[in-house]
């Protein structure tokens, strides 16, 4: 019944073409209209909650949530780490994914890119630069992830930068242990410095080959065999 009454929810939300954020028919009402008891209609809203379909706001009413891929991320993320400290080869696997999805668009990119965007690129690139050369001689991670999120934003794809979002979380959410052999932080800044060079002179075949060098070298780095004990998982952002 619970599965019904979510089905039912979301046939409303659909029929009546409510956008994110609209207001939700009251308890009473869902319990008149699909002629099911307070607890029935409360527990479909609570699973649709945790989808994200729906937002309870405590004595206020019923939402239409903004329907993100959130709990999505929140499992994927969680499978590649769980699987990690199983002594699977799921990071490997979502590399594979990414890789896939990075190489597969990056040839829509070469020659499109905003001239704007093309700048903000650059200056990540300039960024990387500069913190190879700082004291802690490490490209920083959220430098990277910046310039990934920059180089697809032109696509306009929403789902698309949340899927690369969810990489990364599960990328960095769990340390890994990559101190066997170390990052090059000169390697990292030549090959994004590639990549963008290529996308900005249109050279298609070039761009694949820039990405795929790019993940390649990741791949090595986590196909390393590990010298000393992987730590406990962290869960911070």
């Amino acid at each position: 019944m619970p599965r019904d009454l979510q089905e039912r929810i979301k046939k409303l939300i659909i029929d009546q073409r409510l956008p994110s954020g609209a207001v939700l028919p009251t308890e009473p009402e869902l319990m008149e209209r699909l002629g099911a008891s307070r607890n029935s209609v409360r527990e479909a809203l609570k699973a649709l909650q945790a989808m994200g379909i729906v937002e309870i706001r405590h004595g206020f009413g019923t939402y239409v949530g903004p329907m993100s891929v959130a709990p999505m991320i929140e499992g994927l993320t969680f499978r590649t780490v769980a699987g990690h400290y199983r002594g699977e080869d799921s990071l490997l696997q979502l590399l594979e994914l990414r890789e896939a999805v990075e190489a597969g668009l990056i040839a829509r990119l070469a020659g499109s890119i905003p001239a704007a965007d093309l700048a903000e690129l650059d200056a990540l690139v300039d960024r990387m630069d500069a913190e190879a050369a700082g004291p802690d001689g490490a490209v920083r991670a959220e430098t990277d992830r910046a310039f990934h999120a920059a180089l697809y934003r032109c696509m306009g794809n929403r789902l698309l930068s949340e899927v690369l979002e969810a990489f990364w979380d599960a990328f960095h959410r769990v340390r890994t242990d990559l101190v066997d052999i170390p990052q090059d932080p000169k390697v990292t800044c030549r090959q994004h410095r590639e990549i963008l060079d290529a996308v900005r002179s249109s050279d298609v075949v070039r761009a694949e080959q820039a990405i795929r060098e790019h993940f390649g070298n990741i791949r090595t780095r986590l196909s390393a065999p590990a010298s000393t004990a992987l730590p406990h998982p962290s869960y911070d952002r």
